[in-house]
């Protein structure tokens, strides 16, 4: 129920944000602040798995071309041909 006849719902809420607001803003300032540092954290978090994961991958491509290649010569003789 609103406190004036002609006001609507959304007009009583806009007057009472207003009305809170300067109560409010140092709370949800220190929140918005938190929320913040905490997706930092995770960015980073998450850029040295990703960092991890990329230099095991060149590790692992460079190991591989590191290894002799087995690679079928074929002579003049067949061992099949010898019974």
């Amino acid at each position: 129920m609103n406190k004036y006849p002609g006001e609507f719902p959304s007009q009583s809420a806009r007057m009472n944000r207003r009305r809170l607001a300067p109560l409010e803003r140092p709370a949800f300032m220190e929140e918005i602040d938190k929320k913040a540092a905490d997706v930092r954290a995770n960015m980073a978090r998450l850029r040295e798995l990703r960092l991890a994961k990329e230099a095991q991958e060149v590790r692992t491509e460079i190991s591989a071309g590191n290894q002799p290649k087995n690679q079928n010569r074929k002579s003049g003789s067949n061992k099949s041909d010898h019974f």
